[in-house]
């Protein structure tokens, strides 16, 4: 909101200076980003008088003029505006100005062999805005008295003796969204007297011409239409238009002007039809004004002339049932006020804040009303500002009000609310009271509350008053702790004292954090890179918890696994020519059961391609990763931290391989699951023929994780080893995880290992059975193990298979 300082002094005597009202809004919440000196714009621009003008004597399309500017000596310009004639007051850039908005400094010069001294200027040239091909002509009014001011600083005419602060209020202050609310705020700051503009509008009697019908109360609590007849479209007058223009505004015609001018007067945007249209595009003479929602294949050209076809969120105002505008957010063009506009319909309403943000988002489509009706407007005072639009209309363009039809649903604004003193005192704690510090005295907090025009009534009990809100600020002050930021933001932060430890401790890592860090650091050592995906995916699964209001239709569900997002961040980098992407990531994954919602924190990664650098050998061929290959980098991760995890054979889930996928085991509960992608899968992503991915559950492996990070050593055997092989036929279903296990068990403590190093299907193997060869070590921590021990130890380990599982040795 850009607040003109000169502006807000007719609402409230102040005499600060810019600088200094920046520094008390910023520090009761309200940030001034930008304060923009408009005086420097035209520093040494005076008015003058044109008293004679003739024709250049070698350029047609430039005139010397005769400029009176009250030096005492009449300075001879040339100037090549369209406009320029004789016994006018214009502004004057003399010898010496320098003109920031267009970069230009005066200095005498010649045109075109003539000489000139000094330039006219246009409202471009000043940095303003206008319409006018040419230079600015001031309105005189009183001759003799505009005589007399030739020569004189021009800013204040031009309305540039005036700061601007572009001031920033938080999204709960829609209110801060007007001069009047802003000016109310100084005026609590300030403790000075505000005056706000009154304007009084007899009572207009309903017209069986003009009536309103709400189909959606919610969506439209209240509106009122006005009938407006024989008004005058011309300019606004100066002080109307420079008042739009220091708050960003382009002046467009009085009755545009007026609205425009009420909604940042207000903060209540309004909205004039011309009423013939509106009749003509009826063809009824009657008019019913309505709010409902679009139907299926409507369309609505808005005033920046694009038509747009209508969705069932957009919230419509209707003529007879045709759609005139979008309600809260931009006007028809078909019922736009226009040069030859002579009859009106006045719109003031009330909306509501999430059906004008759904309709502004449906239609890509933003304006300062909707801004103001997505915060919240003023239910309090609707009238007031319609009233205040209907005198300026009579005002400036001779318009009459003949008839008002009115739908009013609104709830009871009245808000009253309890207010505990040794609460505040509690919330906010110590205060600067002048040299001393204390609790904040009961008097400075009712002067605050009652300088914001809180009603404050002390109770039968003693520190308790009931506080009744006033209603332009109820939709912002609802419990006590509101209150309780309203009289810290007026008393001022920076009285607060500085409550700091009495003796700082170290900061730590919480244990969960500190773990979660070890194993990133784990995988990272493994080569995979950490990625990081939205929690938001496209819906497409039963379970999923999709959003209330979304930003975007592709965002609008939280993920319920990790896994196609690797996917995706896979294939992403293929096409664009990375190669193959190792990768890992930690996220929470959400989902439904019944009505309850739940969510958890999962460990994904994804593993394919060639790891190897150099491919002489292989001609330049890449090598795809084997199962083996993936499965060994997982497991070093796995070593890496300590872990001990058993697989087994897994057909669970559909994207993955049913041969080669295995879920993994840690203290005898599913810790997640390996595999390789589906051949199908793969084919349809057109990724390579070996990719890989995991999925873990994070708190089983937090839990399992060693909570000291110091790793314990464990002493090496200074004595040798002796090892020995086994092989056999095994059943294709006996799981070498199974085997490992019970060679393990019989093997006792003298087995230090057991490792499968071969694995042959094919020829000379029996049907259903495969050739597998194990290596098993035998060592003693405190003696050199005899030929006698190990072959007892082995043979034991032989048998034990044999008897569980049925196999027939080879070895």
């Amino acid at each position: 909101m850009r607040i003109s300082l000169n502006w807000l002094r007719t609402l409230i005597n102040i005499d600060l200076t810019a600088d200094d009202l920046a520094h008390r809004l910023t520090m009761a919440g309200f940030e001034v980003e930008e304060i923009e000196e408009r005086s420097t714009w035209a520093e040494g621009v005076v008015i003058g008088k044109i008293v004679g003008i003739e024709p250049h004597p070698d350029a047609d399309k430039l005139r010397v003029c005769q400029v009176d500017i009250g030096s005492g000596e009449v300075q001879q310009i040339v100037c090549g505006a369209p406009n320029a004639q004789a016994d006018i007051y214009v502004p004057v850039a003399t010898i010496g100005t320098k003109l920031p908005q267009v970069g230009l400094k005066i200095k005498p010069t010649k045109l075109r062999g003539v000489p000139s001294n000094g330039m006219i200027c246009s409202l471009e040239e000043v940095g303003l805005t206008s319409d006018i091909d040419g230079i600015h002509i001031f309105a005189t009014g009183d001759e003799k008295e505009f005589q007399a001011k030739v020569g004189a600083d021009a800013r204040p005419f031009l309305g540039l003796d005036d700061s601007i602060l572009d001031l920033t209020a938080t999204a709960n202050r829609a209110d801060a969204l007007s001069m009047v609310g802003v000016a109310r705020e100084v005026a609590a700051l300030t403790g000075r007297t505000l005056t706000l503009p009154q304007a009084e509008v007899a009572e207009i009697a309903p017209q069986a011409s003009l009536t309103v019908e709400v189909a959606e109360n919610k969506a439209c609590p209240a509106y009122l239409g006005t009938m407006i007849e024989g008004v005058t479209i011309a300019p606004s007058p100066d002080w109307l238009q420079q008042r739009l223009q220091a708050a960003g505004v382009r002046p467009i015609n009085n009755v545009v002007d007026i609205t425009n001018y009420v909604m940042l007067e207000w903060g209540q945007p309004l909205h004039a039809f011309d009423r013939d249209r509106l009749q003509q595009l009826t063809g009824q003479d009657s008019l019913t004004l309505g709010v409902r929602y679009a139907k299926t294949e409507e369309t609505l050209t808005t005033l920046d002339g694009q038509e747009r076809p209508l969705q069932d969120t957009n919230l419509l105002i209707t003529a007879n049932d045709h759609p005139v505008a979008l309600a809260g957010v931009m006007g028809g063009e078909e019922s736009e006020v226009h040069s030859g506009t002579t009859n009106l319909v006045l719109e003031a309403a009330l909306f509501d804040p999430v059906a004008v943000r759904r309709s502004s988002r449906a239609q890509n489509l933003r304006s300062e009303s909707s801004s103001r009706y997505e915060r919240g407007v003023n239910f309090a005072e609707l009238e007031t500002a319609c009233q205040r639009a209907i005198a300026l209309i009579r005002e400036l363009a001779g318009g009459t009000p003949v008839a008002q039809a009115k739908a009013d649903s609104r709830p009871d604004l009245a808000q009253t609310l309890t207010l505990r003193v040794a609460r505040v005192r509690h919330v906010l704690g110590p205060v600067h009271l002048g040299d001393e510090i204390g609790d904040l005295p009961e008097a400075d907090m009712k002067q605050i509350l009652e300088r914001l025009n809180f009603t404050v009534t002390p109770t039968d009990e003693a520190g308790v008053w009931t506080v009744q809100v006033p209603p332009y600020r109820r939709r912002d002050i609802e419990r006590e702790i509101d209150l309780i930021e309203e009289i810290a933001r007026l008393y001022g932060y920076d009285n607060f004292c500085e409550t700091l430890p009495k003796q700082g401790t170290l900061g730590q890592l919480s244990p969960e954090f500190a773990l979660t860090g070890q194993l990133r650091e784990a995988l990272r050592g493994a080569g995979l890179t950490e990625l990081i995906h939205y929690s938001l995916v496209k819906p497409a699964q039963e379970q999923q918890i999709c959003l209330g209001n979304p930003l975007f239709a592709e965002y609008s569900a939280l993920r319920t696994e990790l896994l196609p997002g690797m996917i995706d961040a896979f294939e992403y980098n293929l096409k664009q020519g990375n190669g193959s992407l190792n990768g890992f990531e930690i996220g929470r994954v959400f989902w439904k059961e019944g009505d309850n919602y739940q969510e958890k924190n999962l460990v994904a990664g994804i593993l394919g391609g060639d790891r190897t650098q150099g491919r002489w050998l292989r001609s330049g061929k890449e090598q795809p990763m084997s199962w083996f290959e993936a499965k060994g980098v997982l497991q070093g991760v796995f070593d890496r931290l300590g872990l001990t995890v058993y697989y087994q054979a897994d057909a669970g889930d559909e994207r993955l391989h049913p041969g080669r996928t295995a879920s993994i085991w840690l203290r005898g509960r599913q810790l997640g699951r390996f595999g390789q992608l589906h051949p199908q899968l793969r084919q349809e992503r057109e990724l390579p023929d070996e990719v890989y991915v995991f999925e873990l559950e994070l708190s089983l492996l937090l839990e399992a994780l060693p909570s000291s990070q110091v790793p314990k050593f464990q002493p090496f055997s200074t004595f040798p080893a002796s090892d020995r092989d086994l092989a056999f036929f095994a059943p294709i279903d006996a799981e070498v995880l199974e085997l490992e296990k019970a060679m393990s068990r019989a093997g006792g403590k003298l087995l230090e290992s057991v490792e499968l190093f071969d694995e042959y299907r094919g020829e000379s193997v029996p049907q259903g059975q495969r050739s597998l060869a194990f290596r098993l070590v035998y060592r003693a921590g405190d003696r050199t193990l005899k030929d006698k021990e190990v072959d007892t130890a082995h043979q034991k380990v032989r048998d034990a298979i044999v008897k569980k599982f049925k196999v027939e040795l080879r070895s």
